[in-house]
């Protein structure tokens, strides 16, 4: 008894370890990418003038270059890479379904639609796009939910009913860039997913959405451990499962419309993260949920520089290279669960 007790201590230190090695490679690699992410592009930017701008005393002619161009896009691919990831993780964890994610299940369709109708039937309320995201993203999960549900959320309804709902939105943002197609120029880079034009004020829109659902999906990690046990269980520990199931898809959906609001229709991100990162540091919300959101954050930034510097002097938008990387990464995971 004694030795299973030590085996087992002895597991679960190497198991501590090696989350809390992915957490430092992680932070560590995000400080890489965006210093790579800053530096990389038609104009290099050396280590100096880097530093020089961040402590404001660069004096510079790439100076406006740093400041007012690469440090809002690589700040936003931070944000709206972790936002994506963090919405996949939470929509994994309150379905049990690893093939669950924002763009699979319409979510992002909903908020995209949204954002696009305000941007072109009122473009001067810019700043209000993250609320119309917000509320597009709410109704496609809800229709999802009820064209799901038979006695709880089926996995296959789920998904078929995610491609029913996102290919719904998609046709009606179809249908806007016809019905404006003088106004749609403005756009086309925003749906194919991006971040050319990228700037502070996007950085401004983005940051509080950002914030307050960061700190409110690694508050829930407990909620999250407990719904992985089943609804029964959950519920003996004293916690409100319909309720918090509700508040947690409320808060995945803030997540991806922030993300879309800024970053345009962005695939796979929230798919194929937590998925990867389950295997290196198991299913503890505790320890998934940050992860996630460092290499969220690593994913898009990275993808968003290869996007631009790979192909220059054409800048392909990051969303058809995430789509090229998250597709055939969709096909093997639901190969996967088919034979199960």
């Amino acid at each position: 008894m004694e030795q299973l007790i030590s085996q087992q201590s002895v597991i679960n230190d190497k198991r501590s370890v090696r989350r809390q090695l992915t957490l430092f490679i992680g932070a560590a690699l995000l400080l890489l990418a965006m210093g790579i992410g800053i530096a990389a592009g038609a104009v290099p930017i050396t280590l100096h003038e880097i530093w020089g701008t961040l402590l404001g005393t660069a004096n510079t002619e790439n100076y406006r270059i740093i400041n007012y161009l690469r440090i809002p896009r690589v700040l936003c691919g931070v944000m709206v890479g972790a936002n994506l990831a963090l919405s996949g993780c939470i929509l994994q964890g309150i379905l049990r379904n690893p093939l669950a994610d924002p763009g699979i299940i319409g979510v992002t369709a909903g908020a995209g639609l949204a954002a696009m109708a305000l941007m072109l039937i009122a473009p001067e309320f810019t700043s209000l796009v993250p609320f119309a995201a917000f509320g597009g993203a709410l109704v496609a999960v809800i229709i999802v939910f009820l064209l799901a549900w038979e006695n709880g959320i089926n996995p296959l309804r789920l998904i078929l009913a995610g491609v029913a709902v996102a290919a719904f939105f998609g046709g009606g943002t179809t249908a806007l860039s016809v019905f404006f197609s003088d106004r749609i120029q403005g756009t086309v880079t925003w749906l194919a997913g991006g971040f050319s034009g990228s700037s502070w004020q996007h950085v401004y829109m983005i940051i509080p959405y950002s914030i307050v659902g960061i700190l409110a999906s690694l508050c829930s990690c407990r909620k999250l451990n407990a719904l992985q046990l089943g609804d029964e269980v959950a519920a003996s520990l004293g916690v409100n499962v319909q309720r918090s199931r509700g508040l947690l898809v409320a808060l995945a959906a803030l997540l991806a419309a922030s993300a879309v609001s800024v970053a345009g229709l962005l695939g796979f991100v929230g798919l194929i993260v937590p998925h990867i990162m389950r295997l290196l540091v198991g299913s503890d919300f505790e320890y998934l949920l940050p992860v996630s959101a460092l290499f969220g954050a690593i994913l898009v930034v990275g993808a968003d520089t290869a996007a631009r510097t790979i192909f220059s002097p054409v800048e392909v938008p990051v969303g058809i290279f995430l789509s090229f990387l998250g597709a055939p990464f969709f096909l093997y995971l639901l190969k996967r669960r088919m034979k199960h």
